[in-house]
């Protein structure tokens, strides 16, 4: 089984978060999607060119819940292929895995915490 397959987002805290968006697009020129989610990087997969995906990048308030009981600054979403067999393996091991999930039209989400106490969340797109 395939682990992780990339990189699905970035997210980050900041104490001001429309400040700082504004920062990253005036310095460095990344741009928000229209609906102010954050922004989207296309990508194609090295393997096989007509497969296609995305990495989100998006700012969050300091205190949101979203990051869990995480006390860090960011959260990386990384991309999987089968988030139950995974899941699977992961609660064999021991890793610590949050019960939420979320389901949507664009994919599969659940959430695990790494030794450092870093929440980690987990998407599999919806196959194509």
């Amino acid at each position: 089984m395939k682990h992780v397959t990339g990189i699905g987002g970035i997210f980050f805290k900041s104490e001001n978060p429309e400040k700082l968006y504004q920062w990253y697009e005036k310095h460095l020129g990344i741009k928000r999607a229209s609906d102010g989610s954050g922004a989207m990087f296309e990508w194609r997969d090295g393997q096989d060119p007509e497969k296609r995906g995305m990495t989100v990048w998006s700012i969050f308030p300091h205190d949101t819940k979203y990051f869990g009981s995480s006390n860090s600054a960011f959260m990386i979403n990384y991309h999987v292929d089968d988030l139950d067999g995974l899941l699977k393996m992961l609660q064999e091991e021991g890793v610590e895995i949050d019960p939420h999930r979320e389901d949507y039209e664009y994919g599969r989400f659940a959430w695990i915490t790494d030794p450092a106490g870093n929440r980690i969340e987990l998407w599999e797109p919806p196959k194509k």
